[in-house]
């Protein structure tokens, strides 16, 4: 580790490879899976990096998430009538979408912004971009783990979304039709058929549509950890601290200044999660980025487990089996950054998985809330910011870990002069520059 940048050698010349230009310095803020990709690739591609974040690799989003490679989460939240419900939907004690309430006045020019973009046009424009982040989830997940130790937690699997009566399914048919417009078709199982594939469902769960080609992390976390231990074994430097500011000397950047000093470098790469936007004001842009906060309950040597990630829809959570035992994560609550967990959401939890999950019993369980940074318009931000010479990778409301390895082979090949492979116009972070 080089605490204050020592170490680095400033070349005359840049590094060529395939005929491309090379910066040979490149500092990642941020050790979440977007953070930790970039990182990895930069340094496939011949840069020598420094990762750095306030905390250890892994932890925040990356550590509580669902765990699943979704594919198929090319929907976002603001279809079209959202606006319409969102109201209802904060107040109904039925529903997974909560609101801390004295927190609306702060949040409220961002929500007008989201909920702006509940309709058919943005959603189907939205859907696009994210089909290129997350299509190939699996593959990419697999590319970046390939021969180290976090390629153990892998598992390529099937996901099913569970319904209690064919009327509910209907009622999404908006959602599959933007799946199946993205050759993303499941196969729907119904009745009786249910139980034969998850015999732990409640008999009231009468529809199960389920998609292959899909996968899950079984231990998200030390998953995220294991990639930084194999960057960091590969030579890569990995520092624990807060970064404070860049310096942006004739415009581009030179160094990144953090609490355990300053890092010289050619190019840097912001990926911090819904804690970007507080860095991006330094590069003068106000991101309209909040946290859409999600909960996890996981149940320690649970009585059942799925053989694969169940999304109940009536909960609008993900039951997935993992080491740990069954980790139930999802629903929504608006409330920023700053507030303590509260006590409803995971209220809730616990009670659409005791329908869902009539027979389970477990010993312990845990308890977690994490924060999703979540743009207004629902697209992650990648790219460079102006000519600065500074990359964003953050913004992936629920798909962070899905689409954090294709994020970070996309921004590695932007720095390093290679084929992006997806309209990265799509996901620029001046796109929000006045």
């Amino acid at each position: 580790m080089h605490p204050s940048g020592a170490g680095w050698v400033r070349s005359g010349n840049p590094d060529m490879a395939n005929g491309k230009d090379k910066s040979r310095r490149v500092v990642v803020v941020g050790a979440g899976i977007a953070g930790v990709s970039s990182a990895i690739w930069l340094q496939r591609e011949g840069c020598e990096v420094v990762l750095i974040d306030r905390l250890d690799p892994g932890e925040g989003a990356s550590y509580g998430n669902a765990g699943v490679l979704a594919s198929c989460s090319i929907v976002p939240v603001t279809t079209p009538g959202l606006a319409l419900k969102a109201p209802s939907l904060a107040m109904r004690r039925d529903s997974p979408v909560f609101m801390i309430w004295r927190r609306l006045p702060v949040i409220a020019p961002w929500l007008v912004r989201y909920l702006l973009h509940a309709n058919d046009g943005d959603t189907r424009r939205i859907a696009a971009g994210l089909a290129e982040i997350v299509g190939d989830s699996v593959r990419q997940h697999f590319a970046l783990s390939e021969g180290t130790l976090a390629e153990r937690w892998l598992q390529r699997s099937s996901y099913a979304f569970a319904y209690e009566t064919r009327e509910a399914f209907q009622a999404d048919e908006y959602v599959w039709k933007l799946r199946r417009s993205a050759g993303m078709i499941p196969t729907v199982v119904e009745g009786p058929e249910v139980r034969d594939i998850a015999p732990e469902l409640s008999e009231r769960t009468q529809v199960l549509a389920i998609m292959g080609d899909h996968g899950f992390v079984r231990n998200p976390g030390q998953y995220v950890k294991d990639l930084a231990s194999a960057f960091a074994d590969s030579g890569g430097t990995v520092v624990k601290s807060a970064v404070r500011d860049f310096d942006l000397g004739s415009g581009r950047v030179r160094a990144v200044e953090s609490g355990a000093g300053s890092f010289a470098c050619d190019a840097a790469v912001i990926a911090a999660g819904v804690w970007s936007g507080s860095l991006m004001k330094k590069l003068g842009l106000r991101i309209p980025v909040e946290s859409e906060r999600g909960y996890h309950v996981l149940f320690r040597n649970p009585s059942v487990k799925p053989k694969f990630p169940i999304m109940i829809a009536a909960g609008k959570f993900v039951a997935t089996p993992m080491e740990a035992g069954l980790r139930c994560a999802g629903v929504v609550e608006f409330g920023g950054i700053g507030e303590l967990p509260t006590a409803a959401p995971l209220e809730f939890i616990r009670r659409k998985v005791g329908e869902a999950f009539p027979g389970l019993t477990w010993d312990d369980c845990d308890e977690w809330l994490g924060h999703r940074p979540a743009p207004c318009d629902s697209l992650p931000l990648i790219g460079e910011v102006g000519q600065t010479g500074v990359f964003t990778a953050f913004g992936h409301h629920h798909i962070g870990l899905t689409g954090g390895p294709k994020t970070g082979r996309t921004v590695a090949r932007l720095i390093t002069g290679g084929d992006p492979e997806l309209n990265v116009t799509t996901f620029s972070p001046n796109r929000f520059r006045k």
